[in-house]
């Protein structure tokens, strides 16, 4: 459903464009642009803006080959497009020397996008989203509210209330979670709710369990309010452990994100049947993190509590045995659940 689009931390993945041979994404035409145009000025075919996408996918997200198990052979390059477009958009946010040149560098980034609407893209990835949008005809809105999230992180580090988080993270994970589903040809408002919860319950599930990198970072997405209703402040995230507040505190916002993983899960047998597998395996990771930070004690500060690869491992092949399940006579065969 959602890729961890990591933020600004102490240690990142190296930076998409040094995975296709580039120092930094090159201007155009005196700009601080996303655009990596070709030397002679011309589009990419789309073969190799394709590949292009697929180098930037496997080097960057660990899970991608094993993705690909998950989800129709139809779909894998448009997972790699749209991957691409995130992780590239991501990269530019975060790896810009100050907010003032990431935020130009994704101005001059929505304008690939908008051209890529206009089927005028030049960028690999974008010459590579236009025929994924074509195909699908998807909107070009989840893929505008992805970049309106990277441009609040160069700007807002704090958040007062549950409810400014939840409005970041509609537009920081759910796009792509709706973008998933639309390939599937999915636009039912049930499932899109369902697929927001989960992609949601996923986003902060990550941001508590990397509390001590975001803090080195400069950003603190616990909820302000509820921090200090538990008598938890800013100076505690300094310390090397958690403290019995900031515990407690991490308790119930574990608990939150777990609620969300409760009000998708439907969403695992009732979405695109082709996908279901692939669904399965993002909530069963989210709630494998929500167990890990459990049994760290809340304490996110001593260590970083992450899901081993052997959990990793069976909660994929898990998905792969559904799918080839699913695929059985009886099963309901290829149909698709949750249609337009």
């Amino acid at each position: 459903m959602a890729w961890n689009a990591s933020r600004a931390a102490a240690v990142r993945d190296p930076a998409a464009w040094t995975l296709v041979g580039d120092d930094r994404p090159r201007p155009a035409s005196g700009d601080s642009s996303a655009s990596a145009e070709p030397a002679s000025g011309t589009s990419p075919a789309l073969p190799d803006a394709e590949a292009f996408c697929r180098k930037i996918a496997t080097g960057h997200y660990e899970n991608f080959s094993v993705l690909s198990w998950l989800v129709p052979s139809d779909l894998r390059q448009d997972f790699a497009n749209v991957y691409a477009f995130a992780r590239w958009s991501d990269d530019l946010a975060d790896e810009s020397a100050d907010p003032e040149e990431a935020t130009r560098a994704l101005g001059a980034w929505r304008r690939e996008l908008d051209a890529c609407g206009r089927r005028e893209a030049s960028h690999p990835i974008l010459v590579a989203l236009t025929e994924t949008i074509r195909r699908h005809q998807l909107e070009l809105t989840p893929f505008h509210d992805l970049l309106d999230a990277f441009v609040q992180d160069q700007h807002v580090v704090r958040y007062e209330t549950r409810e400014q988080l939840i409005d970041y993270c509609r537009r920081s994970a759910n796009p792509v979670g709706r973008i998933v589903l639309a390939l599937a040809g999915c636009r039912d408002p049930q499932r899109l709710a369902e697929s927001d919860a989960i992609c949601t319950g996923l986003q902060l599930v990550n941001f508590w369990q990397d509390i001590r990198r975001d803090r080195e970072a400069g950003r603190i997405y616990l909820p302000l309010a509820d921090m200090h209703r538990h008598g938890v402040a800013e100076a505690d995230l300094d310390a090397t452990s958690a403290n019995s507040r900031l515990q407690l505190l991490l308790s119930e916002e574990v608990a939150w994100a777990e609620a969300c993983f409760d009000t998708g899960e439907p969403l695992i047998s009732r979405g695109p049947r082709s996908l279901q597998p692939a669904i399965a395996a993002f909530a069963g990771g989210g709630r494998a993190v929500v167990q890990a930070i459990r049994r760290s004690g809340y304490d996110t500060l001593s260590r970083r509590p992450v899901v081993s690869k052997t959990k990793k491992l069976s909660l994929a092949l898990g998905a792969v045995v559904r799918r080839l399940c699913s695929a059985l006579p009886g099963s309901g065969g290829p149909s698709e659940a949750g249609g337009t």
